[in-house]
């Protein structure tokens, strides 16, 4: 999850999320956890690489085509960050 500017990170924040997904959407749809991030995968024309999320998510080292990768950083820290 990416946050606007002036908001920071923090545990009660990322619980009141849970809560508010589970209360809008459903307890189904509540995220086991939620990850803060500063950017996402996204592709040159600011499209979001879901596929490549979901890779990460699921611990899949090759993420195949990353051709369209606006920034390969972004892809880096986000595998050094779910590792940790």
């Amino acid at each position: 999850m990416t946050l606007e500017s002036g908001h920071s990170p923090s545990e009660i924040l990322r619980h009141q999320l849970r809560y508010h997904v589970a209360r809008e959407i459903g307890a189904l749809a509540r995220p086991d956890d939620i990850h803060f991030t500063d950017a996402l995968p996204k592709t040159r024309s600011s499209k979001i690489m879901r596929r490549l999320l979901r890779d990460i998510a699921a611990g899949v080292e090759s993420t195949g085509d990353t051709s369209t990768l606006e920034d390969l950083s972004v892809l880096i820290r986000l595998r050094h960050f779910e590792q940790q």
